[in-house]
């Protein structure tokens, strides 16, 4: 009987609460570091500009909403999908004059198709 006594009490709701707020807060601090570590390694400015690699964008439209230059236009092309048959899917483009190497594009994107090149 005295391996019973030493299990103790379940766990309340609010403890298992206070410990996800506090996996949670690390998870996010470390996200976030790595995050900065990425931005500080992407070329940026004047010099760069943004490409879209066509084969991983989804079209779905978070660089156009993020850019303040107005430099990415999404356009229409057939879906390649042997399964699927959708006469329209869109893709993002990167308008080259008036993009400023800005890299609040290459940060939106979901599937890390918008790459920083070289002018």
């Amino acid at each position: 009987m005295a391996g019973k006594e030493s299990w103790g009490a379940m766990t309340e709701i609010a403890d298992l609460k206070a410990r996800r707020v506090a996996e949670q807060a690390k998870i996010r601090m470390l996200l976030n570091s790595m995050r900065a570590e990425e931005r500080a390694s992407i070329k940026g400015g004047p010099e760069a500009v943004a490409w879209v690699k066509e084969g991983l964008c989804i079209g779905c439209d978070q660089c156009t909403i993020v850019c303040d230059d107005d430099a990415i236009e999404l356009y229409d092309t057939p879906l390649a999908s042997p399964i699927m048959d959708i006469d329209v899917n869109k893709k993002a483009r990167i308008l080259r004059d008036p993009c400023t190497g800005c890299k609040l594009c290459v940060l939106a994107c979901p599937t890390d198709a918008i790459v920083m090149i070289d002018r």
